[in-house]
């Protein structure tokens, strides 16, 4: 019988601990730590996690500020939003909604970052470490991060395991390999020229989907008893809901349910980990800046 990985009861008990770590820094430093926000366009996904991102951040007592730009905006504009945040001292984080419009240059962006700010990990010198033996990033990706803390939840141990990623974004498919491969998994990265995907999928016992396609992954491409984490979020038009759509992952849910061991759902999954991921790289990066400050 399936598992369900409830990432919004795990995020619920770890934000609590943040909230009170909150607490304490904003009585210890006299203001709570703020993460800003840059989001350019009206991706319907992208509007739905800042939201989520802003309202996470209330309740756990953070600060925080969106810069909305148009999807035609320059890319002047969106540096300047970011430079913006990297001159002020009350914003310790800075996310970088992804992904942009095409137009606009994504690694010029993002290695506007400052480093000491770079809470979602983006940054090519925090990926570069990542991906080095023996070197630690400052800040890892939320998302990967958030499947990482599910995936313990499991129990199933990771060290040998075989894990396959599907999708190898620079978002979650890259990064969640190199944090598998830390964890001393074996890894198989996956994409749309693997031949015969399903026939590698099968060979999982951890299955990572993050490839951005409703309902991709089949449940007879499953390892009866494998661990199934579902990055994706994709809008599809439902007549039966009030809205006229829903929210579906990668993986065929039901499908892979009846096969699987453990499972995330969509929505419900995910999606709150990386916010408390998120949520606790603030956190550091506040304590950070007012440590460097007192000493």
């Amino acid at each position: 019988m399936v598992t369900i990985l409830d990432g919004r009861a795990v995020a619920q008990r770890l934000q609590a601990g943040i909230a009170v770590e909150v607490a304490a820094f904003k009585q210890r430093y006299g203001a709570a730590p703020g993460l800003g926000v840059v989001m350019a366009g009206d991706n319907p996904a992208s509007q739905m996690y800042v939201k989520m991102k802003r309202r996470a951040c209330a309740e756990v007592g953070m600060e925080s500020l969106v810069a909305l730009v148009d999807a035609d905006t320059s890319q002047a504009a969106v540096e300047q939003r970011v430079q913006a945040y990297n001159d002020n001292p009350a914003v310790h984080g800075i996310l970088v909604q992804l992904p942009l419009p095409r137009h606009i240059d994504e690694e010029r962006v993002l290695g506007l970052v400052s480093l000491a700010k770079d809470v979602d990990g983006f940054h090519p010198v925090n990926i570069g470490a990542l991906a080095m033996k023996g070197r630690e990033p400052t800040f890892a990706p939320a998302t990967p991060s958030g499947c990482m803390v599910l995936l313990q939840e499991t129990g199933v141990p990771i060290r040998g395991a075989n894990a396959v990623v599907i999708g190898r974004s620079n978002i979650v498919g890259l990064p969640m390999a190199l944090l598998l491969l830390k964890a001393d998994a074996t890894v198989t990265m996956c994409h749309s020229r693997t031949r015969d995907l399903p026939a590698v999928v099968r060979q999982a016992d951890i299955v990572v989907a993050a490839i951005g396609q409703p309902e991709f992954v089949r449940g007879d491409w499953l390892k009866p008893g494998c661990v199934v984490i579902d990055v994706g979020t994709n809008r599809v038009d439902d007549p039966t809901q009030e809205k006229g759509y829903r929210y579906v992952g990668d993986v065929a849910y039901d499908e892979a349910a009846a096969v699987a061991g453990w499972i995330t759902k969509v929505p419900g999954g995910v999606g709150p980990m990386t916010i408390t991921m998120l949520l606790q790289n603030t956190l550091k990066a506040a304590r950070r800046s007012a440590e460097g400050q007192e000493g």
